[in-house]
């Protein structure tokens, strides 16, 4: 098995143990060892009260984008810090896409990993990055 077929295996197997992940719709686009994209669509019961995607959404796609990222080499973990900045509102219909990345592939204790959120409503839009991200995680907390 190669280290994407791995990681897709790996994403796979949490994608189907979660509840959210299901209910919401995940999309897992692309996936490789440190590294993961994932989509879903805003639905309205997805909003806030403003009629803009609730940030909590928002920042669950992110973290399970991190997930499935920070465990494709097979070593159990989980987020130790994460931090967000909204810079623009997702709205319902909108497809929104996390993209996670390893920026430490060297693998000391702490990895550092980056996740930006695109979205764009229907596939003639231009994606505009709507929140970024960025998290911590310990290894083998699991």
């Amino acid at each position: 098995m190669t280290p994407k077929e791995r990681a897709r295996h790996i994403a796979e197997t949490m994608l189907s143990r979660e509840g959210t992940g299901p209910a919401w719709g995940l999309e897992i686009e692309d996936i490789d060892e440190g590294y993961a994209r994932i989509a879903m669509t805003l639905r309205a019961d997805m909003l806030n009260g403003h009629g803009i995607a609730h940030g909590g959404m928002l920042f669950s796609l992110a973290d399970t984008a991190f997930a499935y990222a920070c465990n494709s080499r097979n070593v159990p973990t989980v987020a130790q810090s994460a931090t967000i900045v909204f810079l623009d509102p997702g709205k319902k219909g909108e497809r929104v896409v996390a993209e996670a990345k390893d920026l430490n592939p060297l693998r000391v204790k702490l990895f550092k990993y980056t996740i930006g959120l695109l979205g764009s409503i229907g596939w003639d839009s231009n994606p505009t990055l709507c929140a970024q991200m960025g998290w911590q995680r310990g290894q083998k907390w699991l």
